[in-house]
């Protein structure tokens, strides 16, 4: 279930497309969380942000899709008939962020006017009765307010001029939102879950998914949360943002970060997709945890072997999922598994597990690995370990002869962790073959009891021995 909603007020921000709904989003939570772009309908699932200004109560603020109504409009809390494909998806998303919402903001665009959609948007968000502003953007001076204004006190809503993209007359509508919070909600200071963070006490495990385009990152993100909370759909590509996910199970909180699948570089030729490729990137740089999600029917495809390569050697920690194994026939499922354990051979280290969104088939493994991956990123070896480890592995498997001269070592130490990061100091570096650096890092992980963690190998010259402890 969700977890931070029930904590804070909840404000959403809704609209038809490019009216600059994101833009505002990112101007309030004061983060460029949410792709913005000048093409309509950019913004497709729901984002969740929490807004925290000094002085006010924070609250968690919606961002949703570019609402398309039919002529009748939306009076009803059911998806309007004549709506198709990603519309009517993207319009259930809004209209859930408006059954949760305490504040609603319907957000219009200055320079266009009032449009038939805003007013039967107005329409239906009054019968909703609940704390409403029509927040009119783009007015980008005070001689603009009376002029662009004028026509959208035909709504008869309460009118908040902004410019998103200047910050011009945003703290007046925070204020205003302070206002319009609900009562009950005063005492509330500080959320259980805060993503920004950087120390795991207090704030929930970030799990970023990562993966092609209709891998089902989105179908797994739904079946973990237990609510559809990102819009799944056959067509490729369908989530553009990294979407946060907030969730609770078992006592604990977790915050999934939803990315835009990532397809080869030369089949990128659209500009927001572009962007989502970045975003996702950087979600995954920013992550606890990465799930790496693999379609079994694709196997472990070329793009796939090019992310889990970026993963490795980033020394990011991750896991592979591996799902719709629902979708083999019994008698192939086990060749299917052979086949793809022999293509991730290079990464060996990296857990695999084998799930299905669609019969939730080994989903309740993935958040209890997670959190032991977590764990053995973070894990601090002492010294005297350290050095009985690379001795008992010198001695097993002493290094090669290189020159006609064999590699010293002289001791070993732990120099951080996240990811764990060892250096060995030696006589000479250069003497380390690659081939044994390999060796190295197995023993290191199966003597130190580090299985899955990616893992820094380092060297340095030494030319003095070091008493161990």
């Amino acid at each position: 279930m969700p977890v931070v909603e029930s904590l804070l007020p909840v404000v959403a921000l809704i609209g038809r497309p490019n009216v600059g709904k994101s833009t505002l989003f990112n101007g309030l939570t004061g983060r460029r969380r949410a792709i913005t772009h000048d093409r309509p309908g950019v913004t497709r699932d729901r984002m969740d942000g929490l807004v925290r200004r000094q002085g006010l109560r924070p609250f968690l603020l919606i961002d949703t899709g570019g609402v398309h109504l039919d002529e009748a409009g939306a009076a009803s809390p059911d998806v309007p008939k004549g709506l198709q494909g990603f519309e009517r998806e993207v319009l259930a998303q809004a209209q859930a962020a408006v059954r949760e919402a305490d504040v609603l903001l319907l957000v219009v665009d200055g320079r266009e006017g009032l449009s038939p959609l805003d007013e039967r948007l107005a329409d239906y968000l009054r019968q909703q009765n609940k704390p409403l502003i029509a927040v009119v953007n783009k007015v980008d001076g005070g001689e603009q307010e009376n002029t662009l204004l004028l026509e959208f006190y035909a709504t008869g809503l309460e009118l908040q001029p902004v410019s998103a993209a200047h910050g011009r007359r945003m703290h007046e509508l925070l204020d205003r939102i302070e206002e319009l919070l609900p009562a009950e909600a005063a005492e509330t200071t500080t959320p259980a879950v805060t993503p920004d963070q950087t120390d795991r006490d207090g704030r929930a495990l970030k799990i970023a998914m990562l993966g092609k385009p209709n891998a089902g990152k989105s179908s797994l993100v739904n079946a973990l949360a237990g609510e559809e909370r990102m819009i799944v759909s056959e067509i490729a590509g369908t989530t553009r943002d990294s979407v946060d996910v907030r969730v609770e199970r078992g006592g604990k909180q977790y915050l999934f970060v939803d990315t835009a699948g990532i397809r080869r570089r030369t089949k990128i030729i659209d500009s927001v997709e572009r962007f989502s490729v970045s975003s996702a990137l950087l979600s995954a740089r920013k992550a606890d945890v990465i799930l790496l999600v693999l379609d079994v029917v694709e196997g472990v495809s070329r793009q796939d072997k090019k992310l889990i390569s970026f993963l490795d050697e980033e020394k990011l920690p991750f896991i592979v999922l591996v799902n719709k194994m629902d979708l083999p026939e019994t008698n192939e499922t086990q060749a299917v598994k052979r086949s793809i354990k022999e293509e991730l051979s290079l990464v060996p280290h990296v857990p695999v597990l084998w799930v299905s969104a669609a019969t939730g088939k080994n989903l309740n493994a993935i958040l209890s690995t997670a959190e032991s991956l977590w764990t053995e990123c973070g894990q601090r070896v002492s010294t005297s370990l350290l050095n009985r480890s690379m001795t008992e592995a010198l001695t097993k498997h002493q290094p090669p002869v290189v020159k006609r001269v064999r590699a010293k070592f002289y001791y070993l130490t732990q120099a951080d962790v996240r990811p764990p990061t060892f250096v060995f100091f030696v006589n000479d570096p250069d003497r380390i073959k690659p081939s044994y650096g390999k060796y190295l890092e197995n023993q290191l992980r199966a003597r130190l009891g580090l299985p899955h963690a990616p893992m820094r190998v380092l060297y340095r010259a030494s030319h003095t021995k070091k008493k161990t402890k």
